[in-house]
């Protein structure tokens, strides 16, 4: 029997968004296992996968399998000397965040200004954006020797939001 249920675009991004950590953390473990060497993953999600949000179903499940995979691959890898964390940032101002303030402006009829600080960074104690300098220096310190206990775990860098 046919029926109209439509397929969410939600469910592609889903798709990806795990899929593609889950074949990429295998490929690199291989080779990590190969060169006898041990190594490092630094996974990103989101703190929608430890926080959840309204209408962002699709997105906070990947995010969480995100951090299921990476808590489940530094058990399976430690004994080959392989770390595995992930990162968890709040709201980073991207291009593409940057292209959903005036969409979200225009959708809520509010002002630019309001959907920063009324909407994407409601919930941030700082009230203000995650720098991208601030995520890549955590992935740096993630891999390096300084970090060589830390595994199976996330770091929120959201300011202050998942501490609520």
């Amino acid at each position: 029997q046919q029926t109209n249920v439509a397929i969410q675009p939600g469910i592609f991004a889903f798709a990806i968004n795990t899929t593609a950590m889950l074949v990429t953390t295998q490929v690199a473990a291989r080779s990590m296992i190969a060169a006898g060497t041990g190594g490092k993953i630094v996974n990103l999600a989101s703190m929608a996968g430890k926080t959840g949000g309204a209408g962002q179903a699709h997105y906070a499940a990947s995010k969480a399998a995100v951090i299921a995979l990476t808590r489940v691959t530094a058990l399976e890898l430690g004994a080959s000397g392989i770390t595995a964390n992930c990162i968890c940032p709040g709201y980073v101002l991207t291009p593409l965040v940057e292209k959903q303030i005036p969409d979200t402006a225009r959708a809520r009829g509010i002002s630019e200004a309001q959907v920063k600080s009324d909407v994407m960074l409601k919930f941030q104690p700082t009230k203000e954006f995650v720098a991208v300098e601030d995520v890549a220096s955590t992935a740096f310190f993630l891999a390096s020797d300084a970090a060589k206990q830390i595994t199976g775990t996330h770091i929120s860098i959201d300011g202050g939001w998942t501490a609520q």
